[in-house]
């Protein structure tokens, strides 16, 4: 019999927050973290806004050396993790080797590698990068800080599905407890990439918006919306078999219910059109968690903003739930997170958890004129209070990439 997966904590470093309640708070609220952009100069950019991080201070984490030695997105993932560890995740000697960590990283520390690459050319001398160049470009990098520091000796592999990766690391650890082959994880993702080369980059696949008021940045399902605003950030959740988070008294946050995965195999940027592999992840999801497609009571949207995205998402709901996709709220909270690239798949769990817990839909803000074609519920800038039971995680990637995780409000 397939042993139950419950979450115990939750931590979160986004730019709508850097701590869980602060966050959905403001998502609750409609609240939006995009702004202008600080890090660099954009006078010559096309793209002026991001969901930058305020006030976050790595120090609180980790030492001043350490900060030294890590990539933003690490330091966010390490963050995120001690906030989730204070839900009394812990490990003993004899739980070591079943006891994993798995947060992963869409691209790794590539703003660490561009600035190395910067003092080679500056430079001609190799020798005046870090030594520490290596760990902070890894994409598993983050992953095994958290590791080493919590002593985690079980499988600590990444999948790295570009923005779906947040979600493939939860399902994959949410899988190996349910089988037996863990008692307990961390999981979630992070990634750090509001940088020149990186805005850049995704600025020239079409995907960005130009947008310069905040307000109208990203106006995900809406008839012209703009594209998608960078985020950054870490969401991680502490992942347990029932027995063993009841047996020290922990306080369940949810229950992980469902995982599906798969492939478009059909473009390295373009999502396929109609749904088709976005909808065979969601029927997994379901299939997994043994529920009917009338079951699930709310959808946390991938929803990106991107004219392409947000038609191939409602396609593929459309796909799985028939005439009941359009009495299923369906929201998206990258409309103020930005979109966090392998992070913000794990925020949306975190999201997803709340919804649970407080019953309550957040909204997609900056929802403005409807797209025709484009005609469910999609929760327009306001919050809605309403029963739900049985919440739906969407999340999509460059490669193709689909997955589906389903949230249980827990039940004893």
């Amino acid at each position: 019999m397939a042993r139950r997966v419950v979450i115990t904590g939750m931590g979160i470093v986004s730019a709508v927050g850097v701590t869980v309640e602060e966050c959905w708070s403001n998502i609750k609220e409609g609240r939006t973290g995009i702004g202008p952009i600080t890090r660099f100069d954009v006078s010559n950019f096309p793209v002026k806004l991001a969901g930058e991080i305020k006030n976050f201070q790595p120090e609180r984490y980790m030492s001043a050396k350490e900060v030294r030695r890590r990539d933003p997105y690490q330091q966010y993932a390490v963050a995120a993790s001690k906030e989730a560890l204070a839900g009394g995740f812990t490990i003993t000697e004899e739980e070591r080797w079943r006891s994993s960590v798995m947060i992963g990283s869409g691209v790794g520390g590539v703003g660490s590698y561009y600035s190395e690459c910067e003092e080679i050319y500056r430079t001609g001398d190799p020798r005046r990068i870090t030594p520490m160049a290596i760990p902070m470009l890894m994409v598993n990098g983050g992953s095994d800080y958290v590791g080493i520091e919590i002593g985690a000796g079980g499988p600590s592999f990444v999948p790295a599905s570009a923005c779906a990766t947040g979600a493939d690391c939860i399902g994959v650890a949410y899988h190996y407890i349910r089988e037996g082959r863990l008692d307990q994880a961390l999981a979630g993702g992070a990634d750090s990439t509001i940088f020149n080369i990186g805005l850049a980059a995704f600025d020239r696949t079409g995907a960005c918006s130009r947008e310069t008021d905040p307000a109208l940045g990203c106006r995900p399902f809406t008839k012209n919306r703009p594209g998608l605003i960078f985020g950054e950030g870490a969401g991680v959740v502490a992942l347990e078999e029932l027995e063993h988070a009841k047996a020290r008294g922990a306080n369940i946050l949810a229950e992980i219910v469902g995982y599906g995965s798969t492939a478009d195999a059909f473009h390295i940027t373009a999502p396929e059109p109609e749904g088709i592999g976005a909808a065979q992840a969601l029927k997994q999801a379901l299939n997994d968690a043994k529920l009917n497609s009338d079951e699930i009571d709310y959808i946390n949207a991938h929803g990106t903003g991107t004219g392409l995205n947000d038609a191939m998402e409602t396609r593929a709901v459309k796909r799985v739930f028939g005439e009941r996709a359009y009495e299923i709220p369906m929201s998206s909270t990258k409309s103020m997170t930005g979109h966090a690239m392998g992070g913000t798949a794990a925020f949306e769990v975190i999201f997803c958890t709340m919804a649970l817990r407080d019953q309550v839909a957040p909204p997609t803000i900056a929802y403005d004129e409807p797209d025709p074609e484009l005609d469910l519920d999609y929760v327009p800038n306001v919050a809605r209070e309403l029963p739900i039971k049985y919440a739906m995680s969407n999340s999509f990637g460059f490669g193709g990439h689909n997955v589906s995780l389903i949230l249980s409000k827990f039940e004893g």
